[in-house]
């Protein structure tokens, strides 16, 4: 299993109209940048994701799952692009700010913070933890 870290403005698509999506989740759509795509396109079914608001809040708030891997994004004239179907898995007892994740030591390397302008970025299994138990859910 692989780990990865989705951005989304909560104006454009929230937390709460992902879990709203219930069971079948919702597509992972809209993604023009060609290293985020590229990302979508390695993800696997069963792959775990941090749902992070971006611009508003600047958090991590939950966790989904892929679901369905790499599809051609329907909004995506050039037929270019790709999407994956996530699900609601779990919301974070305690969102994890920026500020925090950038006040960590441990977390100095994470892509959010080296690269702050990628939509989808790999999370590895130690940052996931720390950000895990940061956010009060021990796993």
């Amino acid at each position: 299993m692989n780990y990865w870290l989705l951005k989304s403005e909560p104006n454009v698509w929230s937390f709460e109209q992902q879990i709203k999506s219930g069971l079948k989740g919702s597509m992972w759509d809209g993604v023009r940048n060609y290293q985020a795509a590229n990302n979508l396109k390695k993800m696997k079914k069963g792959d775990m994701c941090f749902f992070y608001h971006s611009n508003i809040g600047k958090e991590i708030v939950g966790i989904v799952k892929v679901v369905k891997e790499a599809f051609q994004d329907p909004t995506d004239k050039t037929k270019r692009f790709v999407a994956v179907q996530v699900r609601f898995e779990k919301k974070l007892i305690s969102p994890v700010t920026l500020e925090t994740i950038k006040n960590t030591e441990d977390l100095k390397e994470l892509a959010l913070i080296k690269q702050s302008r990628l939509s989808v970025m790999p999370i590895d299994t130690k940052h996931w933890k720390i950000i895990l138990n940061m956010s009060k859910i021990a796993k």
